[in-house]
């Protein structure tokens, strides 16, 4: 239950950062409004493991990550960003994150389907396909305009 709730609230945060970054972005520029969102993230996660989880694991712990490439999270995560303000700018939130959640969905699904970056390997289901396809339908039907 606790999977769900936090993926529900994970989903809503996303939804609502995306708009704030657009709209700092409007004020000041894309990438500018990005480096803020990493350096806030970073003082606001710095400060939590801090307090949470110092004892747990040491700024050392990354250096042995076995699989260097895992590090480029931050990375992704600055594109991230860029990608969700420009495309809530020009296609408004519900559009964008419709698009988003699919494209997540189809890459995620991909991932387990291949044993990606060392994820367990899934065997391929068509309810699964379906339930892609009929996201993407409803994608359709949301952005269908009545003339």
């Amino acid at each position: 239950m606790w999977g769900w709730i936090i993926a529900i609230v994970s989903g809503a945060l996303m939804s609502i950062q995306g708009v704030f970054n657009t709209g700092v972005t409007k004020q000041t520029s894309t990438w500018l409004a990005s480096a803020w969102v990493a350096i806030s993230g970073f003082v606001v996660a710095f400060f939590l493991w801090l307090v949470f989880e110092r004892n747990d694991a040491s700024i050392m712990s990354l250096a042995r990550v076995d699989h260097k490439y895992m590090l480029l999270g931050g990375v992704i995560g600055a594109f991230i960003t860029w990608t969700v303000i420009k495309s809530m700018a020009s296609l408004g939130p519900a559009k964008a994150v419709l698009i988003i959640v699919i494209a997540q969905l189809l890459v995620a699904y991909l991932i387990e389907l291949f044993g990606l970056f060392g994820v367990e390997k899934t065997k391929f289901e068509w309810m699964k396909l379906i339930g892609l396809l009929l996201s993407i339908a409803g994608f359709v039907l949301f952005k269908w305009e009545k003339k």
